[in-house]
């Protein structure tokens, strides 16, 4: 957790630094397994940050605080067999998202960890 909260800081800093040095018209994040939890973690440390996230086979081992996430758009892609990313976390993740006011989606696959096409589709559908 020391380490999260170290990783947290310094992905939300990087990302202000972009944003003010760049002034784009929207910001989406993208983030792999243990990118997908330092990702999740900014969300809920700064949830105006991101427009949109995409998060990749996350595990959030912890209950993280209630945010107002609306008008947010969050894609959550798990494999349904992922021996890191229990199906159980998941979806706490996803209805998490929801309950706190994001637009978000859930793409299963049947595999594991890796990466399959049908997550790179639902992706895609996304953008």
């Amino acid at each position: 957790m020391p380490d999260l909260a170290v990783r947290t800081k310094a992905m939300a800093e990087f990302v202000r630094e972009q944003i003010g040095a760049r002034r784009p018209g929207r910001v989406l994040g993208l983030g792999y397994s243990n990118g997908a939890n330092i990702l999740a973690s900014v969300q809920f440390a700064d949830p105006a940050l991101f427009d949109g996230t995409i998060l990749m086979h996350p595990l959030i081992p912890f209950a993280p605080p209630a945010q107002d996430f609306s008008g947010r758009k969050v894609l959550i892609t798990a494999g349904r067999r992922d021996p890191i990313a229990p199906v159980a976390a998941t979806q706490g993740l996803a209805d998490y998202f929801e309950a706190n006011g994001a637009a978000t989606t859930l793409a299963w696959h049947e595999g594991g960890h890796e990466l399959r096409n049908d997550e790179l589709a639902a992706i895609q559908a996304f953008l």
